[in-house]
């Protein structure tokens, strides 16, 4: 049998104000690796192979020959992550519009799976969900 080995993923995004997204995102409970955070780039940790590159917007631009996407004019991806239960969709959600984070969608709740969003203070659409284990196929 061949087994791919686990793939990392780091999403990078461009942010207008390191410190402020940092302190914004530390609020949610998400950690910084400081071997990879710096003056124009911080590396949150999401989980072992998975990570969120907050990059200034300078910094960022030398990445692409593309514009940097306006994000208050559309949406440039969805970045969805889980949590343990429906409670801490809730208290996830909150916490961003507590900290500054604008309203997404509403709620939805399919029973087996419960959804909130917020907008971070850069305008990417963020998607905290649970869901039920017993219904996820191994």
């Amino acid at each position: 049998m061949h087994t791919t080995p686990a793939r990392m993923l780091f999403v990078n995004l461009a942010v207008e104000d390191l410190e402020r997204s940092k302190e914004f995102f530390a609020k949610l409970g998400f950690e910084f690796n400081a071997q990879f955070t710096d003056d124009n780039a911080a590396a949150m940790i999401i989980n072992e192979s998975c990570g969120v590159m907050l990059l200034r917007e300078p910094f960022f631009q030398g990445f692409t020959k593309k514009e940097i996407a306006d994000t208050t004019a559309g949406t440039e991806c969805l970045l969805a992550f889980t949590v343990e239960s429906r409670e801490a969709v809730d208290r996830m959600v909150q916490t961003a519009m507590d900290a500054g984070a604008g309203h997404a969608m509403d709620k939805q709740d399919h029973g087996f799976m419960y959804s909130g969003s917020f907008y971070d203070l850069d305008a990417h659409h963020w998607e905290v969900f649970w869901m039920d284990p017993a219904t996820v196929q191994p």
